[in-house]
């Protein structure tokens, strides 16, 4: 089967499209004829040479933790799930191949009012946006400042604290200040006067935070006199030593049904920003690391 896998670390350049062994399903897995993989940051950089803990890496890798897809094949006992059907999901690596072996508990069906590319877009980031609003617990009477908002996590954790009633606070680049008012917040440019530009925003005070840009932003929510135990990072290693969280959570095939019938019914837009061919997945994955666009990349496997 063809894949998109890199031998060594290094730019979007160490990607290369090879043949490789299509993967068997064991025990409990399905396999997924591969349709669309999206691209994360995380993605990006693994392939950078950053190393996570929280999985085994050895070289070569097929990039993608994300996909949608058709059943081709089920493994032995894996049971609710039938050949042909449209099924999206996340798994750590070998996403963006044409075919993936994946468990059936880390699995959804897809509705038919869903595209591959969008139930791919849910699959993954979209649950951790899903995660972590639950983790939080945002709710109506919450003021909700998300940091970069526009990305492929934050823009669905904004649509669901808005379905939730919270009030939500939005930064983002100017370019992405009509896309992030659109889902629902009150957008605000980062940059130098920020913390300004949130206590102008949000006078009332803001209650729980999601940063998923690091740094200065997550520097700012302390300052604001915030309760840390409501203050979550995806993007920022210091959050121990800062004393904020990391939120943690099942993400599985019962939280992305969950997702994914809450976009059918147009309670979220997963929004598609730009689509590549599987023969132009460094492309996809420059435009990723470069950052600053709203919604999210996908790659068609063909």
């Amino acid at each position: 089967m063809r894949a998109a896998i890199f031998r060594r670390t290094g730019g979007p350049e160490v990607l290369e499209i090879a043949d490789v062994p299509a993967p068997v399903p064991a025990p409990g897995e399905v396999l997924v004829r591969v349709h669309v993989t999206a691209v994360q940051q995380f993605d990006t950089a693994v392939r950078s040479g950053w190393m996570p803990t929280t999985a085994e890496v050895k070289l070569p890798i097929i990039t993608g933790n994300e996909f949608s897809g058709v059943i081709a094949a089920l493994g032995p006992d894996a049971m609710g799930f039938a050949v042909g059907d449209r099924v999206a999901g996340r798994h750590t690596f070998g996403s963006a191949a044409e075919f993936l072996a994946v468990p059936m508990v880390d699995i959804a069906v897809v509705p038919e009012k869903l595209s591959f590319a969008e139930a791919a877009y849910l699959g993954g980031s979209g649950q951790t946006g899903h995660m972590v609003v639950e983790w939080l617990g945002v709710t109506k009477g919450d003021v909700f400042l998300v940091h970069g908002g526009s990305g492929g996590v934050g823009s669905v954790a904004i649509q669901l604290a808005v379905a939730a009633g919270a009030k939500v606070v939005a930064t983002g680049s100017a370019a992405n200040q009509d896309y992030l008012r659109g889902l629902g917040a009150t957008p605000i440019i980062y940059g130098e006067g920020l913390r300004q530009r949130i206590e102008a925003a949000a006078p009332e005070g803001v209650t729980v935070v999601l940063d998923c840009a690091g740094g200065e932003s997550l520097d700012i929510s302390i300052a604001l006199g915030i309760d840390k135990g409501r203050i979550a990072t995806i993007a920022d290693e210091r959050y121990k030593e800062l004393g904020v969280q990391w939120p943690t959570g099942a993400r599985n095939g019962a939280r992305l049904a969950n997702l994914l019938a809450l976009a059918a019914s147009g309670v979220v837009k997963a929004n598609i920003r730009q689509v590549f061919p599987l023969d132009q997945i460094a492309e996809a994955h420059r435009i990723v690391e470069a950052g600053h666009g709203a919604g999210k990349v996908v790659v068609e496997i063909g």
